[in-house]
C-alpha cells in the first residue's frame, strides 16, 4: 500500500546575526503514497475551533473537512443561532453536536444543515465535567443501544452525512466489546463514518486535558476495527504529531486507515497546514506563502474589527504559526498582549509579521513549519 521515495530538500541554518544561510546537507523523507483517497480532518476543538479558527485554517487548506466546536443541541435550537452557527468558512465543515435525545439532536442537525454545514457528527468522547453532567459526550460509550437511536433520528432529519467521533472505551470497558459495539450500533442507526481518538477515557480520576495525553494509544485496535470492517469509513485520531506520522499510522494500524484527524498538533503548530492540500488531496499548487497568509488574515481581521469584534478573536488562534522561527517569540509576545486591547487594529498583525518576515520563508523552505514533536 506504499512506496518509498527519497527526496532532496535544501537545509537553512542561522548565521551568528539570527538571518539565515543554506546548508547543503541532503534530507532523505519517506513518502507514504496509498491507493486509496484518504480524508484529512482537524478535530473540533472546545474553545478553539471557533469560527475565527477555522477560517484561519481554511486560509491553509482549501480541501481540509473542518469541525466546529461541540455545540449541545439545546444551544442549537434555543440559543443565538447566528452566533453559533454562522461562519464564513469556505469548503468541508462539520457541526459537531453533543446530546443524547433523539428529538433534539434532529431538531438541532435540522438547524445545523439549513446554516450550510456538510456533515453533521455526534460527539461521543468528549470526557468533560460538562458532558458528564448532562449524560453525553464520551458517557454515551455506555450506552451503544442509544447511539445507535441518536444517529438514526439525525438521519431521518437531514440529507447530509452523519457520523460519529468516539474513544475506544471508558474507565474499565474493555476496549474489545466496547468498541465493536458502539460501531455496530452507529452503523445500524445509519451513520457514514466513524472516527475514533485511539484512547480510552477515564471519566473519573482525569481531566479533560490528562485524558488526552494519559491513556495510551492503541492504533492497532483502531485497525483491527477497520480489518474486521473493511467497507465501513474509518478515521484515525489522537496523539498524531504531523502529517508524516498521520500518513505512517494510517499505513501502519494493520489496515489501512480512511483519513487522520489532527487536533492540538494542527492548532498549536497550524503552519503545517500549508502542506495538507499536496500531501493528502494529490494538489500541485504551491502552498501559500506567509505573505499571502498574513495579508488574507489582516484583512479578515479589518473586516470583524468594523462589524464590531476584537483583534484578538482573530490573533489567538494565530500564536503558533511561526513555531521555531526567529522572532517568533516576539510574535507571541505581541500577539498576547498588544493585540488584546480593546482598540487593537489590524495593523498591529501586519507589523508583527514584519519582524521576523525574512525568516519566515527560508523556515518554510527547509520543511521546520511542517514538523512538531513532542
Amino acid at each position: 500500500m506504499r512506496f518509498e521515495k527519497t527526496k532532496t530538500n535544501k537545509l537553512f541554518t542561522a548565521n551568528a546575526d539570527g538571518t539565515a544561510r543554506s546548508d547543503p546537507r541532503v534530507v532523505r523523507e519517506t513518502v507514504y503514497v496509498t491507493e486509496k483517497n484518504i480524508s484529512f480532518a482537524i478535530a473540533p476543538m472546545i474553545d478553539w475551533t471557533d469560527r475565527h479558527c477555522r477560517y484561519f485554517h481554511r486560509v491553509m487548506t482549501k480541501r481540509a473537512l473542518l469541525y466546529t466546536e461541540m455545540i449541545v443541541a439545546d444551544a442549537v435550537i434555543h440559543g443565538d443561532r447566528e452566533r453559533l452557527l454562522g461562519d464564513a468558512t469556505a469548503g468541508p465543515v462539520a457541526l459537531q453536536l453533543g446530546g443524547s435525545d433523539p428529538d433534539k439532536l434532529a431538531e438541532a442537525a435540522r438547524i445545523g444543515t439549513g446554516f450550510g454545514y456538510r456533515e453533521i457528527n455526534l460527539n461521543v468522547g468528549c470526557p468533560s465535567d460538562r458532558v458528564q453532567s448532562g449524560t453525553f459526550g464520551a458517557c454515551l460509550m455506555r450506552e451503544p443501544a442509544l447511539v445507535g437511536q441518536l444517529v438514526e433520528a439525525m438521519k431521518r432529519a437531514v440529507d447530509v452525512p452523519v457520523t460519529v467521533k468516539c474513544r475506544l472505551g471508558v474507565d474499565d470497558q474493555d476496549t474489545g466489546p466496547a468498541l465493536d459495539d458502539l460501531a455496530r450500533a452507529a452503523w445500524n442507526g445509519g451513520a457514514d463514518g466513524l472516527w475514533v481518538h485511539a484512547r480510552k477515557a477515564w471519566l473519573e480520576g482525569l481531566s479533560p486535558r490528562e485524558n488526552r495525553e494519559i491513556p495510551p494509544l492503541d492504533y492497532a485496535r483502531v485497525g483491527r476495527l477497520k480489518a474486521e470492517n473493511p467497507n465501513r469509513f474509518i478515521g484515525l485520531n489522537g496523539g498524531l504529531q504531523n502529517l508524516d506520522h498521520a500518513l505512517e499510522a494510517l499505513n501502519q494500524c494493520g489496515a489501512v486507515l480512511d483519513g487522520a484527524m489532527l487536533g492540538r498538533a494542527a492548532y498549536q503548530s497550524p503552519a503545517l497546514l500549508r502542506e495538507a492540500d499536496g500531501m493528502f488531496f494529490a494538489e500541485r499548487r504551491p502552498p501559500l506563502s506567509f505573505d499571502e497568509i498574513i495579508g488574507e488574515m489582516a484583512e479578515y481581521a479589518d473586516r470583524h474589527i468594523a462589524a464590531g469584534g476584537r483583534l484578538h478573536h482573530v490573533t489567538r488562534h494565530m500564536i503558533g504559526l511561526f513555531q521555531g522561527v526567529p522572532g517568533a517569540r516576539q510574535w507571541r509576545q505581541t500577539l498576547s498582549g498588544e493585540a488584546v486591547r480593546p482598540d487593537a487594529a489590524a495593523d498591529i498583525l501586519r507589523k508583527a509579521y514584519l519582524h521576523l518576515r525574512d525568516h519566515a520563508a527560508p523556515a518554510a523552505a527547509s520543511g521546520l513549519l511542517a514538523v512538531r514533536t513532542g
